[in-house]
């Protein structure tokens, strides 16, 4: 992408922020950035539209954390300045690390010194106590999702009184997941002299009047034209007919294509995602999983693999991605097809980011047609019926640059990152192989048993007890049977006397 003219200390941002930003490689604002930053510094309230991938956490944190860094008349005082809502926890744990590293040179003069400026998450599964916490040491800004920090608010752990700059990140997202009355209880509890920020991808009409009762006037800003195309033109699609039994080893080929880096693999179910996951370690592939039957530890430990390059290929369900922010990806792969064309934007969307390209594959099901043909529809992309294909097929080879020699496996067996740990039993409640082994064994007796009549072996010959050695027992010699015992029969009834 050509860099825009611009750099961020042109653009009044001050030095501290801009020398964290150059030390992750970022000096010169994206779109949505330079079109925001003049009017947010200034304290406007403003509606920014861009689609996923175009920067939209530098345009609202940069100016934000300008704002009450250098507000002589408000100091900071360690109670919440700045309040960022977002729709999921892994979008949370992403702006928060996003404005930690550009707030690192950040400080704050106190009494006995300087402190650094601190930024704090509050999410859901999580323990609230370390969150507690936090917020008593002191926070400057904070970052949660709706559910949590209403929580926190109405037990008067978290103060909104003092919020000088509120920001709803991916409104239409959080619209979507039903938060919107959550939304709304906590824009209340905000002062209304405060600066609001509203950026989404889409602008649905709830979405329009939440912007239009709670914020001042805002400025509508949009990174692209209204015509542009829903979907990155930096993302070539290609859509196959596939078969469900044929499904995993096509995405095993396409995992083996040249130039292939982290890789996205959409389902519309957790018991689908997991269960692609573990096919796709069993063929050798580094992978991961993120869906809903996941506790929030191992969703993200498993998007830390993912981030950290440990594993490569990461299967997700639609509603455990929202807010996965990687710039990286360069595969997405729709191993089945979203709801509607809004999904499907937003699946794709996680590859061609930042002005580099991606490869997006859609594998549609005989019985997905249908709803393919919708989202074909809606967004114009012209293929309703897309060619049948299989893991043989050599248009599938040539088209996505797969080597000829590429089979259904890659290597030995990996572990799946993220998945579910059941103590000694599997996912699936089975036995793991060592207690198998171990129950597999049989049970040593210490006598053996024999038929006998009136203590006289069936064969006539006299009973006799065998000692056992070593778990084996004497050959030819047996251990007397137990007798029975009965239990007494109760006597009759005394009967009653007569009157």
């Amino acid at each position: 992408m050509t860099h825009i003219n611009k750099s961020f200390a042109e653009l009044g941002v001050r030095e501290e922020i801009c020398d964290a930003l150059r030390d992750r490689g970022i000096e010169h604002p994206f779109a949505i950035q330079e079109l925001t930053l003049p009017m947010a510094l200034a304290g406007d309230d403003l509606i920014g539209q861009a689609r996923t991938g175009m920067g939209k956490t530098f345009a609202f944190g940069v100016p934000l954390l300008h704002r009450i860094s250098t507000d002589a008349s408000r100091p900071l005082t360690g109670a919440p300045r700045a309040l960022i809502v977002v729709p999921t926890r892994e979008l949370c744990i992403q702006v928060f690390d996003d404005l930690t590293g550009a707030a690192k040179n950040l400080t704050v003069e106190t009494d006995g010194g300087r402190r650094p400026l601190s930024v704090v998450a509050i999410y859901g599964g999580r323990p609230y106590e370390p969150q507690i916490e936090a917020l008593q040491a002191g926070a400057d800004v904070v970052v949660g999702t709706p559910g949590r920090l209403l929580d926190l608010a109405n037990q008067g752990h978290l103060q909104l009184g003092g919020i000088s700059a509120l920001v709803l990140d991916e409104a239409d997202e959080m619209l979507d997941l039903g938060f919107l009355p959550d939304i709304e209880r906590i824009l209340r509890l905000t002062p209304d002299t405060r600066q609001s920020m509203l950026f989404s991808a889409t602008m649905p009409d709830p979405i329009i009047t939440l912007a239009r009762t709670f914020m001042n006037q805002p400025t509508h800003i949009r990174a692209e034209a209204p015509h542009s195309a829903a979907t990155h033109d930096s993302t070539e699609q290609f859509v196959y007919r596939a078969h469900a039994l044929d499904k995993v080893e096509m995405v095993s080929r396409i995992l083996q294509a040249e130039g292939r880096g982290a890789t996205m693999i959409f389902t519309r179910t957790k018991r689908t995602a997991q269960k692609v996951a573990d096919e796709l370690a069993e063929r050798g592939f580094k992978v991961g999983a993120v869906h809903g039957d996941l506790g929030q530890i191992a969703r993200e430990k498993a998007l830390s693999a993912f981030r950290a390059g440990d594993v490569d290929v990461l299967v997700a369900t639609d509603v455990a991605a929202r807010g996965i922010d990687i710039d990286d990806i360069t595969h997405v792969i729709n191993y089945q097809i979203p709801d509607d064309e809004q999904a499907y934007v937003h699946r794709i969307g996680r590859t061609g980011r930042a002005g580099k390209t991606g490869i997006a594959v859609t594998l549609v099901d005989w019985d997905e047609l249908p709803r393919w043909t919708m989202i074909d529809k809606a967004l114009g992309l012209e293929t309703p019926d897309p060619a049948e294909t299989y893991s043989s097929s050599p248009h599938l080879y040539d088209e996505l640059n797969i080597p000829t020699e590429a089979t259904g496996s890659i290597g030995a067996p990996k572990a799946t990152s993220g998945r579910r740990s059941g103590g000694s039993r599997g996912e699936q409640g089975e036995r793991t192989s060592s207690t198998r082994d171990k129950d597999a064994q049989p049970r040593q007796r210490s006598r053996q048993r024999r038929r006998t009549r009136a203590g006289q072996a069936a064969d006539g010959a006299p009973v006799a007890a065998a000692p056992a050695t070593g778990g084996e027992q004497a050959a030819g010699a047996e251990a007397p049977k137990r007798r029975r015992r009965r239990r007494p029969r109760k006597p009759a009834a005394a009967a009653v006397s007569e009157s």
